[in-house]
């Protein structure tokens, strides 16, 4: 296998706008996969990071809601071959650590080869890191094989979503937390990730579900995907309407789907005794919340913490594949738009703007 050469957009300076440049890709090492990106959705998470949110140094290559098909393995993949449709995602495990012994893979904190040894460089020669451990706003990317899935034939676009923001919302409610039918939710934040929370509150079979947000696009959104009730908390006392729908009670889930300390803050008021705060969205470094302890234990409340929705990517892929695929669960209705590689300024510029539900890189 040879080094290829391919264009990405590039991250020189956090705040920057990305830079479209020929980089040097190398083929992938023992256990790694060389995808080639055909679809890559921009995440929230994406713009945090770019915006220097959570440290680093560059230069980087961001993209992590990636669909593709894999152009070439190393030695010891089993679970890919080439030609193969996958999602490429953030999640990566080693197989060995505590938490991957303990069956929470998603929690696995291993040091890998990749992330200290780049497979980017650029033309001076110099490392070129992937950001939140993808880099796939490119045209290829090299990721370790555990942090790809087969997917069945299905659109690109819709098939990139599958690999952050449902998995992490549909699994904040599935998996993290458990929601039985007839459970009462609240959703705070009505981007991919809130969204998904309210597909996956509304195909379980809670009643009410409640969409919070401040723009009633959004809202108007989580109405079609599944929300029983939409408050603008902008237009309207977002405690006093959320607790009407429960008389007075709160709910018995409130997931905070937006990466905000002070929602976080604000949204413990809405928790039923016995309930629990869910935290699906990841805010930046230092972004504190201030805690209730005395309303916490007192009401039997607890808080849980969610990364990327305790999702275990060979079985929750399929099973969202399947639903996407008999209709179940909407994905097309949250594309905002497609852009090629040399538009993703624009396509960054549009996320930020706040209307977008999700716009995605089309190669």
């Amino acid at each position: 296998m040879k080094d290829l050469s391919i264009r990405a957009a590039v991250c020189r300076e956090f705040g920057a706008p990305l830079a479209l440049e020929t980089l040097v890709l190398s083929p992938p090492r023992a256990g790694e996969v060389r995808v080639k990106i055909h679809a890559c959705a921009i995440c929230h998470s994406d713009l945090t990071y770019m915006d220097g949110g959570w440290g680093g140094s560059g230069p980087m290559v961001f993209g992590h809601e990636a669909a593709g098909t894999v152009e070439s393995v190393g030695d010891g993949v089993l679970d890919a071959r080439p030609g193969d449709a996958v999602l490429a995602t953030l999640l990566r495990s080693c197989g060995r650590c505590p938490e991957c012994e303990a069956g929470a893979g998603f929690l696995c904190a291993a040091p890998f080869d990749i992330d200290a040894n780049p497979r980017l460089r650029d033309a001076s020669g110099r490392p070129v890191f992937a950001g939140l451990r993808t880099g796939a706003f490119a045209e290829f990317a090299v990721v370790d094989a555990s942090q790809v899935v087969r997917i069945p034939k299905m659109d690109w676009r819709a098939a990139s979503l599958l690999s952050c923001g449902v998995l992490t919302g549909f699994g904040a409610v599935a998996r993290t937390a458990r929601v039985a039918a007839l459970s009462s939710v609240a959703v705070a934040g009505c981007g991919g990730v809130g969204l998904n929370c309210i597909q996956a509150a509304a195909l379980l079979g809670a009643r009410p579900v409640a969409a919070i947000d401040l723009s009633d696009a959004k809202l108007a959104a989580a109405r079609t995907l599944g929300a029983s009730h939409a408050i603008n908390a902008e237009k309207e006392d977002a405690k006093a309407a959320a607790l009407a729908l429960t008389g007075g009670r709160g709910f018995d889930y409130v997931f905070v789907a937006a990466g905000s300390g002070r929602l976080t803050s604000a949204a413990q008021e809405w928790v039923a005794r016995g309930g629990a705060l869910v935290l699906a969205g990841m805010p930046p470094d230092g972004d504190l919340a201030a805690l209730d302890a005395t309303a916490l234990a007192h009401g039997g409340r607890r808080i849980l913490g969610s990364k990327m929705g305790s999702s275990r990517l060979r079985t929750d892929v399929p099973k969202l594949a399947d639903l996407y695929l008999r209709g179940k669960l909407k994905l097309d209705e949250m594309i905002s738009g497609a852009y090629p590689l040399e538009k993703i300024n624009d396509a960054v510029a549009n996320s930020r703007g706040g209307a977008a539900l999700r716009n995605v890189v089309v190669f």
